[in-house]
């Protein structure tokens, strides 16, 4: 099971660009908005476990 963390790196209409925070040399995860949280920004932190996505304060 993948537990990990990402960055908002970019959003690009229905899509976000996610840098994996303990793998940066990796490319971009490209991932479609509606299967993350609705207020999420660049910039912003998500944490993911259980094929689910939240945002990291």
């Amino acid at each position: 099971m993948l537990i990990c963390d990402y960055i908002v790196k970019s959003i690009d209409g229905d899509y976000a660009h996610l840098r994996r925070t303990d793998l940066p040399e990796e490319e971009l995860k490209l991932v479609a908005r509606a299967l993350l949280p609705f207020d999420i920004t660049e910039g912003c932190r998500l944490h993911y476990e259980m094929m689910q996505y939240t945002i990291v304060d």
